[in-house]
C-alpha cells in the first residue's frame, strides 16, 4: 500500500515539473515577442492605382444550337434506304431516309386516272348542256331538263377538282417518301434501321436530329440585381440596353484561362423567373470552324459599362468574415483597416469600387507579418503598384456585331 502511494506521488511530481517547464517557455516566448513588438515591422507601402476601365460581369451558361430539327417522316411505310453517316454535317435539301415508294406510286398512278375520268365526264356533262340548251329553244327539250344538265355539269367540274386535288395529295405523298434535311448541321445517328416500319401520323417516328453550327448561341442566367443595374444604366446613357444593342461578350471554355472567343448579345428574355430571380440572356456566335457544339459548358462575360476605379493587387486584401478589407497606413504610421468593395480583376490587379480613396497608403508587401496587425505600428517603405497590359481587358468593347 505504501509503495502505491509513494509512485502516485512520483508521478504528480513530474507533472508539476513539466507544467512549471511549460509555463517557463511560454514565459520566455512572451519575453521574445514584447523585445520584437519594440522595433515596428517593415512594410511596403503605395497609393492605388486610378484606372479608367471596362466593367465585365461574368456567368456560367452552355452553347445551344441556333436551329435544332427532329427529323420524322411524314407518311407511313418501311425504311428502304439511309442516305448519310452517323454524325455527318449535311447541307439542306439532302437525302436522309427513303421510305418504300411502292405503295405510294400505285395510289399516285389511280389519283391520275381518277382525274381522267372526271375530266371526261366533264367534256360529256358540258356537251349535254349545250345540247340542251339548243333544244329548249326550239321547244324539244324543257326547262327542267336544261336545269338538270345544268347540274350535272356543275357536279362533273366539282368531281375533276375533287379528283385534281387527291392527285395532288398522291403527288405529295410521294415526294415525303424521300426524307430529306430541313436544315443544314450536324447529324445525330439515325434512329431506326433500314426495314422497320415507321410512321407518319399520330406520333411520328424519330429518324435522327440535326442542329445547327454555324452560328451558335450561348444562353445563360442573370442575376435580377444585374438586370436592374443595366435597366439604369442604359437610362442614364452610360450602357445600351442589350435589347437594343448587340453588346459585345467573351466566353471561355473549361480549359481555358484567356477570353478568347468574342460574340455579341442578340436576346434578353421577357420576364424574371420567379422562383430562381433570375433572367435568360442569349449570346451569339461565329463557329465557322464547328468548334463549339452544342451542351458545352463555358464562363461568359459581357460588357458591363465603364468605371472609374482603384486597383491594389489581390495579395492587398484580406478577409475578415464577410468583408474585405485593405490595411492602410495612417500619418502615425499605424495600420488602419479600410473595408472596401472589390471588383473584377482589371490588368492582374483586383478594382476597388468604394473604400478607398487615390491618397491613402495601402499594404502591398510584409502583411504575412503576425505583427502587423490594426493598430500596430510599423514601418512604411514606398512601392509601387504596376499593371498588366493584359489586352483582353484594357480592349474596347467589339466594333463590329456577329450577323
Amino acid at each position: 500500500m505504501m509503495l502505491v502511494r509513494n509512485e502516485c506521488l512520483g508521478r504528480i511530481a513530474r507533472s508539476l515539473g513539466i507544467v512549471a517547464l511549460f509555463q517557463f517557455a511560454a514565459a520566455s516566448w512572451i519575453d521574445a515577442a514584447g523585445a520584437q513588438g519594440a522595433t515596428p515591422p517593415p512594410v511596403i507601402v503605395a497609393t492605388p492605382l486610378p484606372k479608367h476601365i471596362i466593367e465585365w460581369d461574368e456567368y456560367t451558361g452552355r452553347f445551344e444550337a441556333v436551329q435544332r430539327v427532329e427529323v420524322r417522316p411524314r407518311v407511313t411505310g418501311f425504311i428502304a434506304q439511309i442516305h448519310f453517316t452517323d454524325g455527318a454535317i449535311v447541307k439542306e435539301g439532302d437525302p436522309l431516309f427513303t421510305i418504300d415508294k411502292r405503295p405510294y406510286d400505285i395510289a399516285l398512278q389511280s389519283a391520275r386516272a381518277d382525274v381522267l375520268r372526271a375530266q371526261a365526264e366533264v367534256i360529256r356533262s358540258s356537251a349535254d348542256y349545250a345540247r340542251a340548251q339548243q333544244l329548249v329553244k326550239t321547244a324539244n327539250a324543257t326547262i327542267r331538263d336544261l336545269d338538270q344538265r345544268h347540274a350535272d355539269f356543275d357536279i362533273a367540274r366539282a368531281q375533276e377538282m375533287s379528283a385534281e386535288a387527291a392527285l395532288h395529295n398522291a403527288e405529295l405523298n410521294m415526294e415525303w417518301t424521300d426524307v430529306t434535311a430541313p436544315i443544314s448541321g450536324r447529324t445525330s445517328n439515325h434512329k431506326v434501321d433500314v426495314g422497320n416500319l415507321v410512321s407518319g401520323s399520330g406520333d411520328p417516328t424519330l429518324l435522327t436530329t440535326i442542329v445547327s453550327l454555324d452560328q451558335i448561341y450561348f444562353v445563360f442566367d442573370a442575376a435580377e440585381a444585374d438586370y436592374i443595374r443595366y435597366v439604369r444604366l442604359s437610362k442614364e446613357g452610360k450602357r445600351p440596353s442589350s435589347r437594343d444593342a448587340p453588346n459585345p461578350v467573351q466566353v471561355r471554355l473549361a480549359d481555358e484561362t484567356n477570353w478568347t472567343h468574342n460574340g455579341r448579345m442578340n436576346f434578353v428574355d421577357n420576364e424574371v423567373n420567379s422562383r430562381s430571380g433570375t433572367i435568360r440572356g442569349r449570346a451569339v456566335f461565329d463557329n465557322k470552324d464547328n468548334f463549339f457544339i452544342p451542351g458545352t459548358f463555358g464562363r461568359l462575360r459581357l460588357f458591363g459599362g465603364y468605371a472609374d476605379v482603384l486597383l491594389v493587387p489581390d495579395a492587398a486584401i484580406v478577409s475578415d468574415q464577410a468583408e474585405k478589407i485593405v490595411f492602410a497606413v495612417g500619418p502615425d504610421n499605424k495600420v488602419i483597416p479600410k473595408p472596401v468593395t472589390v471588383g473584377a480583376l482589371a490588368f492582374g490587379l483586383r478594382a476597388i469600387s468604394a473604400g478607398l480613396a487615390p491618397t491613402d497608403k495601402i499594404i502591398i508587401g510584409g502583411l504575412a507579418n503576425p505583427f502587423v496587425r490594426p493598430g500596430a505600428e510599423v514601418q512604411p517603405q514606398p512601392g509601387e503598384i504596376k499593371v498588366s497590359e493584359d489586352e483582353a481587358d484594357a480592349a474596347p468593347p467589339l466594333a463590329n456585331p456577329v450577323h
